[in-house]
């Protein structure tokens, strides 16, 4: 089985979510630039980046916080998201069975796969950190999505464009590609995502399908 991220993986998100994340964080009095969200918070659930936030500034967010960025960033992506390059077809092309996992809630899932006409990719196996204990990088989404699929963990094959996404699917036990080939990607990642895991890296999805029959040995 494959496993996907979504945000800077299928869909070339990261860049809207961590500038709609800062312009309202620094309506509330947070100055958190989109470089430093992107550098600190990439590949986490936003209620774990919240909670970091409140936490290193001694304070809490407002109230309506987070259904203020959840409105903007929904918002956004119905306006401006698309699909990364050549991504549909790297999907046409790869046989078995294949779900998203991602730190987004459902609904944002949802929304970014349905708007960039993926979705039909993966419904219904989609997944959120939102329904385990721990966010990335602790394993449990990668295990509840095993578990649920009926595979073994050894089984899997995970695709993430963070760090910390790789560290999870590794911990899980999973053999992970890394994706470098997002808008948002700098020229560190590759390396980042080789140091945390990755058995390779890749910056272009139209080598997707090669890396993955290598992989598994095909």
């Amino acid at each position: 089985m494959i496993i996907f991220d979504c945000n800077g993986v299928l869909v070339d998100s990261e860049r809207i979510a961590t500038a709609v994340a800062s312009e309202e964080l620094m309506q509330a009095g947070f100055g958190l630039t989109p470089e430093v969200i992107a550098h600190y918070f990439t590949g986490r659930r936003p209620t774990d980046m919240y909670q970091a936030i409140e936490q290193a500034a001694g304070r809490n967010l407002p109230p309506d916080f987070i259904g203020r960025v959840t409105s903007a960033t929904l918002k956004r992506f119905r306006q401006e998201l698309r699909a990364t390059s050549h991504v549909a077809t790297a999907l046409s092309w790869l046989r078995g069975p294949k779900c998203v996992a991602s730190s987004s809630p459902i609904d944002r899932i949802r929304l970014s796969l349905d708007t960039t006409d993926l979705l039909r990719f993966f419904d219904p196996y989609l997944f959120s950190a939102s329904d385990v204990r721990k966010g990335k990088p602790a394993p449990d989404l990668f295990l509840y999505v095993a578990q649920k699929m009926s595979i073994e963990p050894r089984d899997c094959i995970v695709v993430e464009d963070s760090a910390v996404g790789v560290a999870a699917g590794v911990a899980a036990g999973m053999t992970v590609v890394g994706f470098a080939g997002g808008s948002h990607a700098q020229g560190k990642l590759a390396g980042q995502l080789t140091a945390a895991g990755a058995r390779t890296v890749i910056a272009d999805m139209r080598l997707l399908k090669g890396t993955i029959s290598a992989l598994r040995g095909w």
